[in-house]
């Protein structure tokens, strides 16, 4: 693949990062030094409205990610144990637990975590096997467009949608009917109550990437008391959270949100992204109506109904990976099933870091996370650092460069330089791999991974993608 756009690994000096993100026309906060005892070592703490105040030891935590490796019924397998001691190896402060499906058939694949009595057990020891210290939150999702719990498609859908309907076999016939609604928060709440009683701190009543409840609210055009306006796209949460309050109270809620979205993309001339169709584009949550542009009024609203329900801890996150990826996760080698990236991907990482500053700063209250940073590889900490030094976030979030070098926080928090042969350089086989019936893992990098039996399948399938975007 030719060279599109300077590779962040280029950029071997601060002052070359700093002159290249200025060419770029954005902004990127950046410290030239970190300092092990600075602002990233520093505790901070989340309020929730009944269950009270958490305190992370430190300023980074690990964002949740979905596993495609339990077992067909829901549970943890060995390989799920092993990425949970490597989230407790890293030291991060928060362990925000991964996504788990709240019933079998709201799964993004055949092997995803399932919170349900033939699984708390297991997933409590995943609890217990953090180490001391570390605030543990569990990620409850329905995957709703996207879900998978088989190998086929068995989309469940909000609304009707004009491009992404065709691309997942949706229709009519998948819009779940208010009294299937009334029925999945109930199945909502009961997974909390089981989250509560495996041992977790907070639960998390996942918002983001396109799956169910992120697409709820954009559902401008259902009928009914879960759709219409923000009250009505908002009426699912705060059902579950009057649930949790009831059934669980001593259960802190958590949101993990796409705090803005752009329409779908796909791959166009020589595999680049373009937008799949023209504007105007009205189901973009925190759009601004033309599918391409960012219009945070109504994100601000629903903040403010956080506020209300004691929400105090969110983690922000964009668009999705399924259909807009270089906007959720900024890389320079796209996903097997994606394109490659439009724009070079800092910009995609300073429009992350834009927005979570806006909102964090708007709404002190709430206890913000950002993410994005994995693209930033060896100046992930020279930039956390100055993000959340400036008040742009309370606390770093990683997400993929966990799975290739768990101990980064502990590295940074210890006066040690990264360690280069371990950084994520967003290769995308953490994603091509699943999106090819394979198991979740850092191929490239993590040794178990590379001498992984599935990684010969692995290439093939990357060599498949190769042709297609030439």
């Amino acid at each position: 693949m030719s060279e599109r756009h300077t590779q962040v690994k280029r950029l071997t000096t601060p002052e070359a990062f700093r002159d290249h993100v200025a060419s770029l026309g954005v902004e990127i906060p950046f410290d030239d030094v970190v300092d092990p005892a600075g602002v990233l070592s520093t505790p901070t703490s989340f309020t929730d409205g009944q269950a009270g105040t958490l305190t992370a030891v430190n300023r980074f935590a690990v964002l949740p990610m979905e596993g495609w490796d339990g077992t067909t019924d829901g549970r943890p397998t060995d390989l799920v144990r092993r990425r949970w001691s490597r989230f407790a190896a890293s030291g991060a402060g928060i362990v925000w637990g991964e996504a788990t499906a709240v019933r079998p058939d709201g799964r993004a694949n055949p092997n995803q975590l399932v919170m349900g009595e033939r699984s708390v057990d297991e997933i409590a020891a995943l609890r217990a096997s953090l180490a001391p210290g570390q605030v543990a939150g569990l990620q409850l999702t329905h995957s709703g467009r996207y879900a998978r719990p088989v190998q086929a498609p068995e989309p469940r859908t909000a609304y009707q949608h004009p491009v992404l309907d065709a691309r997942v076999g949706a229709g009519p016939h998948t819009v779940f009917t208010d009294d299937e609604l009334d029925e999945l928060v109930e199945q909502y709440v009961a997974a909390a109550v089981l989250t509560a009683q495996a041992g977790f701190e907070f639960v998390d009543v996942k918002h983001c990437h396109g799956y169910f409840l992120h697409e709820l609210l954009s559902g401008h055009d259902r009928p009914g008391p879960y759709g219409g306006d923000l009250a009505g796209r908002t009426h699912f949460l705060c059902s579950v959270v009057a649930g949790i309050r009831d059934r669980a109270p001593g259960l802190a809620v958590a949101v993990r949100l796409s705090a803005f979205d752009l329409m779908p993309f796909t791959a166009g001339e020589g595999g680049t992204g373009v937008p799949d169709g023209e504007g105007p584009y009205r189901h973009a949550f925190g759009g601004d109506g033309t599918g391409l542009g960012i219009d945070l009024t109504e994100v601000h609203q629903l903040f403010a109904v956080f506020e209300e329900l004691g929400i105090g801890l969110v983690s922000t996150t964009a668009g999705s990976p399924y259909y807009n990826p270089h906007v959720q996760r900024p890389a320079y080698f796209p996903p097997s099933d994606g394109y490659r990236p439009p724009e070079d991907p800092l910009v995609g990482v300073a429009r992350q870091l834009a927005v979570t500053a806006e909102l964090a700063a708007a709404h002190p209250e709430v206890t913000v996370i950002g993410s994005g940073y994995s693209y930033l590889q060896d100046w992930l900490p020279n930039v956390g650092q100055a993000v959340v030094a400036g008040g742009g976030a309370a606390m770093v979030g990683l997400g993929r460069m966990v799975l290739s070098y768990p101990e980064l926080p502990l590295d940074v928090l210890a006066g040690r330089s990264v360690d280069r042969g371990l950084i994520c350089r967003t290769f995308s086989d953490c994603t091509t791999a699943p999106r090819n019936g394979l198991v979740s893992g850092c191929f490239p990098i993590d040794p178990f991974y590379k001498d992984h039996p599935q990684r010969v399948e692995l290439t093939k399938a990357k060599q498949a993608a190769k042709a297609r975007l030439r």
